[in-house]
């Protein structure tokens, strides 16, 4: 994801459809399936936030959901089918002003609340994304593009770390011990104040919910601004929290592109920013942010590799590469998008290629679908630019879903799965392609293996296919990337541990959710105190008669 100016657009006619740039933009509803159709429905109907039938996104301020003055407005557009389902306003800067308002405020009553009023929290928000995740995961599939299932799996994700945060009251206890003769030493984890979370377009409800229970349990209060393309999903989860007894102003919501996020940079009321996305975005905001005295982290760019040794199981290394190269149609920053095949494994690659036709590419919705569209025109226009270069370059493009036919769904930004025969030169083995296209590169050996994945600059996530302890050991032992899997092809760590890409693909100090969450959101106060045992006044009435002593 790259934050990059998107088309701003003053509320249109709903009778009408737009044109942005090249793009037409049908009008609400009218493109949808009857499936897609009825979930649009229902989610215009049930929410207060979101809208998919042509009406406007709100913003979320100090409790309320507020119809923006914005002047500038934001199409956000089924990628499947390119109908409008709603429109996003670039936050104005005093409606943004408000918002950090709202949390500087909430943030004097809920930082003094009692640990275990803000677990209550957490534990009621667990039940209610429980109970709504069907409404998550169809507003995922309309504004994002996944498949139902895999929205499920966006919306799971983002539970586990809800789930892992109801353990505050264990997880956030401190420090003490005496260190002298009545003089003692405590260590408390205190909250830092208004935080402040980005997220990315790939996981409109995973992200978010990495950062608000661990923002809310901790004592902060936050703003959040999610992606401009696929806001649904937030608007809801605001809604959830609410229901779970969240005070108002403890959460806001604001929206839009640059300004946004330069305000949020700027502010000096927000102490700290999570930010999931692009190289681009991420660097801007960890240098702004820094620059400014906040706290940042940044995940970044990513650029996975697969090895597949000769002696894995075969079907399990194929499937497992192939699900994680394809799915959510390759836009993951842990989606496998390198295979490195050692040796005789090369001989396996046109049985990757086999399987990877099989595949069906089509509308979220449908029953068998195995991934669905990019999130824009725009993405699948650098998509194809990536893969083209490839064979000008001289790779070998084996399998080619540039010219992918989607029955019922001709004007969605499908690109069927992709493999290319590269090397390391390249420019679609240099650059993330955030698509469908898995690269297939040939070592000879496994140290060959382990210089590819050390020398690509991105260290998110890297996995390793063998039957071979000692062969997995030299692996994990050598490997430079934060985050390793055995057999396991996206190492992502569940939330009771915590995120840990390195090298290029992220930038600051403490990571994301677990116990690093916890750190990135308090600050340590340390306290000695000294009160000597014998200056109490004695705790036994004395009944003798007084005398001068």
């Amino acid at each position: 994801m790259h934050l990059t100016r998107f088309p701003l657009l003053r509320p249109a006619s709903r009778s009408f459809s737009t044109v942005v740039g090249e793009q037409r933009v049908k009008k609400p509803l009218t493109s949808l399936n009857d499936h897609a159709r009825q979930r649009a429905e229902r989610l215009s109907a049930d929410w207060k936030g979101t809208n998919a039938s042509g009406g406007t996104t709100k913003n979320y301020i100090g409790g309320e959901f507020v119809e923006s003055s914005a002047q500038n407005w934001i199409q956000v557009i089924d990628p499947s089918t390119q109908t409008l389902l709603t429109r996003v306003p670039e936050t104005t800067s005093s409606e943004f002003e408000k918002a950090v308002d709202a949390a500087s405020h909430a943030y004097k009553s809920w930082s003094r609340t009692s640990v275990l009023t803000r677990q209550r929290f957490a534990l009621e928000l667990q039940n209610h994304i429980r109970a709504n995740t069907e409404a998550l995961a169809n507003s995922i599939v309309l504004e994002q593009g996944k498949t139902f299932a895999d929205a499920q799996g966006d919306v799971l994700r983002g539970l586990q770390v809800v789930e892992t945060a109801c353990a505050v009251t264990t997880s956030l206890l401190g420090d003490k011990i005496e260190v002298s003769k009545d003089m003692d030493t405590e260590v408390r984890r205190l909250p830092l104040g208004v935080c402040a979370s980005i997220a990315p377009f790939n996981f409109p409800a995973m992200i978010p919910l990495w950062t608000i229970p661990m923002a809310a349990v901790t004592g902060n209060t936050l703003i959040l601004k999610p992606s401009e393309r696929d806001p649904g999903a937030a608007m809801i989860i605001a809604e959830l929290c609410e229901r779970s007894g969240l005070p108002p102003g403890v959460l806001n919501i604001v929206h839009g592109t640059i300004p946004t996020v330069n305000a949020i940079c700027d502010h000096p009321a927000i102490k700290a920013i999570s930010f999931v996305g692009g190289d681009r975005a991420g660097k801007h905001i960890y240098e702004r942010g820094t620059k400014n005295g906040k706290r940042v982290q940044a995940n970044l760019q990513a650029k996975n590799h697969a090895v597949i040794m000769p002696d894995a199981n075969k079907n399990l290394a194929i499937n497992s590469i192939l699900g994680a190269a394809f799915g959510a149609a390759g836009q993951r920053c842990m989606a496998v998008s390198v295979a490195v095949l050692v040796g005789t494994a090369r001989t396996w690659l046109p049985e990757i290629v086999q399987r990877s036709k099989s595949l069906v590419v089509t509308g979220g919705f449908e029953k068998k679908a195995d991934l669905g569209p990019l999130i824009s025109q725009a993405a699948k226009r650098r998509v194809i630019d990536l893969i083209t270069s490839a064979e000008e370059e001289g790779g070998r493009i084996l399998l080619d879903g540039r010219n992918v036919v989607v029955p019922d769904y001709p004007d969605g930004n499908f690109v069927g799965p992709t493999v290319i025969e590269a090397v390391t030169t390249m420019r679609c083995y240099k650059e993330e392609i955030f698509g469908p296209a898995l690269i297939v590169i040939s070592a000879d050996t496994l140290d060959d293996a382990l210089s590819i994945v050390n020398e690509n600059p991105y260290g998110n996530g890297t996995a390793i296919f063998t039957q071979s302890g000692a062969t997995a050991r030299k692996f994990e032992r050598e490997v430079n990337v934060g985050q390793v899997g055995i057999n396991v092809p996206i190492p992502v760590p569940l939330p009771m541990f915590s995120w840990s890409g390195n090298k290029a693909s992220f930038l600051g100090d403490i990571a994301f959710y677990g116990k690093s969450g916890l750190n990135f959101y308090t600050q340590n106060k340390t306290i000695t105190s000294l009160w000597r045992s014998e200056d109490a006044i004695g705790n036994k009435a004395s009944v003798d008669m007084p005398t001068m002593r």
